[in-house]
């Protein structure tokens, strides 16, 4: 195996999950007496740029399909993130009528709606159908594609040079991820901004965060191996905040190499933050295989416990990291009948690979659960608030990771 950044062997083993399917591949009833399709789930890291990373073993098409089944606008924690991310950015960049904004991985308008609404002009770049159509009926132009150099290179000629581009949890999520930052970089003017977010690698080690890794995220990201990618492509980050979002993420703010804009201290804080917790160092993966070994083993004893106990454990949110947690752990609807979502195009669909019904949220009050499982641990706060009312007949919620925990 080579590295997808800098072409060195790698060898140093990170954590092997088991083979799954893609995590957003739901089935349809029909699906449920065919195959599917497994892929081997396991991590790397290259001892040379450090950018960790999952072995090839799918394509970019078999995972981001037609009939993709996230929408972000689903999650309203989601949509005030993006919201305030706007607020933000247009009066730290002076953006204005006569300023153009591109996001890559635009979905289904979730963030673009918002510099449409300010009367900015913009452009969304978003290869998966259903998601572009939504998009496009809140008004919002979308270049239906997948983003490199070669798109970039296009926009380039069209005039569409971006003063700020936006990329929400993409960058883990490209399977070339040099042409990916060549592509960011052509398609920049000069003095432009690009922000990209992505779950940071020290927090999902930090805190075993090993349902974050499926086949969809191609990379696990840390600073130290951002900074070298975007050095390589004639970039540099000039700023980084820390996020919450996604148990942990970096907000990157890059520019062109010649850029004159002064850097801020805390990319070289975080940088210092990654070296201390050893994230240059191949102890810190070696020893990540054993925890989530262990979260493993006690999500599956409480779910035997409960269930010899005459006790009903159902889920919510059929979210990707739910997938990969279900399959490593081997969970099936015998321990776990139903997992309810809010998003119809989940609902009356099978989790992929444990093939449990996904049904909608009202089923909670019909069934009265004893425990709720909140597989999207980082939006737990949301889903609490929406569901509170369990607590009426003496239900409890849970979470699995960073630990197996009751809410209270």
């Amino acid at each position: 195996m080579r590295c997808r950044h800098c072409t060195a062997l790698v060898t140093e083993k990170f954590v092997d999950l088991g083979a799954s399917p893609p995590s957003n591949a739901y089935l349809t009833a029909g699906a449920l007496s065919e195959p599917e399709t497994y892929y081997p789930l396991r991590v790397a890291v290259c001892t040379k740029c450090w950018l960790a990373q999952t072995q090839d073993f799918a394509r970019a098409e078999e995972l981001f399909s037609s009939d993709y089944a996230y929408f972000s606008s689903v999650s309203q924690s989601w949509l005030k993130h993006a919201a305030a991310y706007t607020q933000m950015i247009i009066p730290r960049l002076g953006l204005g009528k006569k300023s153009f904004v591109v996001e890559v991985a635009a979905n289904d308008g979730y963030l673009l709606r918002n510099f449409t609404a300010a009367g900015i002009p913009c452009l969304g770049i978003e290869p998966t159908e259903s998601t572009a159509n939504s998009a496009e009926a809140l008004g919002i132009p979308i270049r239906r594609a997948f983003f490199g150099s070669s798109l970039a290179r296009t926009l380039a000629a069209e005039g569409k040079q971006a003063d700020l581009i936006v990329g929400n949890n993409v960058y883990a999520h490209v399977p070339d991820i040099n042409d990916f930052t060549a592509g960011l970089k052509i398609a920049l003017k000069d003095g432009g901004t690009i922000t990209l977010e992505f779950p940071h690698l020290m927090r999902m080690i930090e805190q075993t965060q090993f349902d974050t890794i499926y086949h969809e995220h191609f990379s696990y990201l840390s600073l130290h191996a951002v900074g070298r990618i975007f050095a390589a492509a004639g970039l540099r980050i000039s700023d980084v905040q820390e996020l919450p979002t996604h148990g942990g993420s970096l907000r990157i703010y890059g520019c062109h190499n010649d850029d004159p804009r002064e850097d801020s201290e805390t990319p070289a804080r975080v940088l210092a933050e990654e070296l201390k917790l050893g994230l240059l160092e191949p102890a810190v993966y070696r020893n990540f295989q054993s925890r989530a070994d262990r979260l493993k083993c006690d999500l599956l004893a409480f779910l035997v416990e409960k269930k010899r106990a005459g006790k009903s454990v159902s889920a919510y949110g059929a979210a990707a990291k739910g997938n990969t947690l279900l399959n490593y752990c081997g969970v099936k609807p015998d321990l776990l009948p139903y997992v309810c979502d809010a998003a119809p195009s989940k609902q009356g669909k099978y989790l992929p690979g444990s093939r449990i019904p996904v049904l909608t949220p009202t089923v909670l009050t019909e069934r009265r659960p004893d425990f709720l499982l909140i597989l999207p641990w980082n939006i737990a706060d949301e889903v609490i608030s929406e569901h509170s009312y369990i607590r009426e007949w003496g239900a409890s919620f849970i979470v699995a990771v960073p630990q197996l925990r009751e809410i209270p």
